[in-house]
This record gives C-alpha cells, structure tokens and sequence, in this order.
C-alpha cells in the first residue's frame, strides 16, 4: 500500500514536472526544470527554469513562498545545481532558505553536478530523497541527457511521406504531400531543436529558410514570446551554399559543416565549421555532430533529402525518427524517403519500436525509436 507521504511525493513532483515543461521551448542549453515548495501539505512556493541565464527552478520557488521556505519541502525534478555557471549554485540557495526535506526526481548527469549537489544538501543535514517520477523527468531533457552522457547531441529525423514512403513526385514536386495540420505540429518541434539540420542538396534544390513560423504555429499551444529560431546547420562538404538563398533572411545564426575551409560569407550570422572528411571525401558526420555538442547543441531537428537521412541512420546517429505519412499514392517512380542502399538479408535492416502515433490533421504522424537506443 503506497504511504500518504509517497502519495504527496508523487503529486508534488508532479506539479513540478508540469511547471518545468513550460520551459522546454526557451532554457536551452540548460534543462528544462521545475520546482515546488511546501509546508504542511500545502505549496508555499513554485517556480521553474524560464531562460538560460536567468534564475533557476529553485530559487524562483524560494522568491515565491518568501519566509515560508524554512523548513519547506523542495521538490525538484533535477538536482541542484552545485556549481558556479551563469547563475549561483541553487544548492546554497536551499541551504541558505532552511529547506527540510528535498525530493530529487533525478540526479544531474551533468560531470560538474553528478551527485554533489545532492551529496552538498546532505552535509548540510538536509533530508534528501531521489528517484520520484525518474523516469517522467528524464523525458524532460531527452536532448541535455543525451549529451551528458554521449557526447553528441540527440537527432530527430523528419520525414514527410506519402502512404508508399514516397516524398516527391519524379519531377521533384512535393508541396504539399502533407497537411496544414501537420505542417503546424512541425513548427513545435523545430522550436524544442536548438538546431535545424539539412544537406546543401536540400537548400540548393528547395531555398527553404528553415525557421519556426509564428503564423503557422498549433492553435493548441501556446506561442512562446519570444519565439526562439533555432541554428540552422547545413552538411555542405562541397562548398557549395552561396550568400543569395532564403537561408539567410532570418538573423537566426547559419553553421556551414565543410571539411575544407572556404571564402567568408558576407552576412555576419553565417559561420563555417570544419570538420574531418571520410575516404570519400565527405563530411564525418560523426564528428560533425561532436563538433555541434562542444557548441551546446543538445537536440538536432533534421529535415534533409534520402541521401543524408539514409546516411545518417546507417552511421546510427538518429534517436529518433518523425513520420508524417498522408494519404496519397505516389506510386514507384516517385521519390523514395531514404537512401539505404540494398539488403540481401531482413536482419540487415534497420529496426524500429514505434513509441508513439497518431492522427495530425488527415495525415498520420508516428515517432519511433532505433531499436539499439532502447535501454
């Protein structure tokens, strides 16, 4: 029989899930993270992450219950922060306030946090409980994890097909394969994605400018003000992306991937970055992706062309994969989705486990998992 103690636990923590889940779209690249405090069964204080920079979950919580944060207890769905960034350590902050008792949903698997903050808050002779709704608030930060623990950013792959996995007509044609609906639920994620990455194929063939689009965002949702337009990242190993394309309209910042450095951009925002090439003269996209996590990427939106999309699922460097299948045919001698080259055996072929799907609009949107990234 679950305790009244541990029924509270988990309703606390899950308030503070749902206060750190508004700031999923703005704290990047820190966490996203929420906070409550309370006393005698009742919240005093609660607060969450809103942008890098500014006060975290904790100590916007202590702000908001005033005197009655000594003795409270903290419920927070990441552990404090134990070291000095662009804020203080928000474990002084409890220490400071008096708290009683904190629950941890889960420890920081950031190197300079990793179990001192909550190691910190126990010589202090605060009470400290971790693991309430772990699992809930992993699902938080799938990207800061991912490059907490792996070095590389987490990649979303999108694609938009027709029911035969089709993505343009023969003759390139493909707007719009998808509907309006599905293309609104697409701005949404390309806001999470602190970077939009294509191939120069992409650009030079479609002139897209890459950005999340207010006038198209979910009337479900709320628009974040401001709205953040996260990098876009174009894999161009061949130099090829010049100063006259959409891309650079918006003042959001342009990253060019090229393994041979060439002439500066005239526009200020676009950056080179040079990475190692393969035996094939072209792009390591391994290392293109490390060079993106030293830059505190944590989560990749990837919309490209089947050459890139294939090569970046063959070099298992997708987490997770995004379908927006519609309804039409297009029959054989359209455009396939991935370039994947040929299987002479099943057991060859990369495996999926759809973790979830449903209806936008007419079209049907599934997101699924790389079997080898289950754990």
């Amino acid at each position: 029989m679950i305790s009244e103690q541990s029924q509270l636990d988990h309703q606390m923590m899950h308030r503070a899930l749902e206060l750190g889940r508004r700031g999923i779209l703005t704290t990047s690249p820190n966490p996203a993270v929420g906070c409550v405090l309370t006393q005698n069964n009742r919240i005093v204080g609660e607060g969450w992450h809103q942008q890098a920079g500014q006060a975290h979950a904790e100590v916007n919580a202590i702000t908001a219950a005033g005197a009655e944060a000594k003795g409270a207890t903290a419920y927070v769905t990441l552990e404090p922060c134990s070291h000095f960034g662009r804020t203080p350590p928000c474990v002084n902050a409890l220490i400071d306030a008096q708290v009683k008792r904190v629950v941890v949903a889960m420890q920081d698997p950031n190197p300079q946090v990793a179990g001192t903050g909550i190691a910190n808050l126990q010589k202090a002779g605060i009470e400290v409980q971790v693991g309430v709704l772990e699992a809930a608030a992993k699902a938080l930060n799938p990207g800061f994890i991912h490059r907490m623990t792996t070095q590389l950013p987490l990649l979303r792959l999108k694609m938009a097909t027709s029911l035969d996995a089709r993505t343009a007509l023969a003759n390139g044609k493909s707007q719009w394969i998808t509907s309006a609906a599905a293309r609104s639920d697409v701005q949404f994620w390309r806001a999470q994605a602190d970077a939009i990455l294509t191939g120069a194929d992409t650009v030079l063939a479609d002139n897209p400018r890459l950005t999340v689009r207010a006038e198209q965002w979910p009337a479900t949702r709320e628009l974040p003000t401001p709205l953040k337009q996260p990098i876009r990242v174009v894999i161009d190993g061949q130099n090829r992306i010049h100063d006259d394309l959409q891309l650079f309209a918006s003042e959001a910042p342009v990253w060019l991937i090229r393994h041979t450095e060439a002439n500066a951009s005239r526009h200020p925002h676009c950056h080179q970055i040079i990475v190692k090439k393969t035996a094939d003269n072209k792009i390591d996209l391994h290392d293109a992706m490390l060079e993106l996590a030293l830059r505190e990427v944590n989560l990749v939106w990837t919309e490209c062309g089947a050459s890139l999309a294939g090569a970046l699922l063959q070099q298992q460097l997708v987490q997770q994969l995004f379908l927006y299948q519609s309804t039409q045919l297009l029959g054989p001698t359209a455009r396939a989705a991935l370039e994947l080259g040929e299987f002479t055996e099943l057991s060859q072929a990369p495996q999926f486990i759809i973790t979830d799907r449903r209806t936008i609009g007419s079209d049907n949107r599934i997101i699924a998992t790389p079997k080898q990234e289950q754990k």
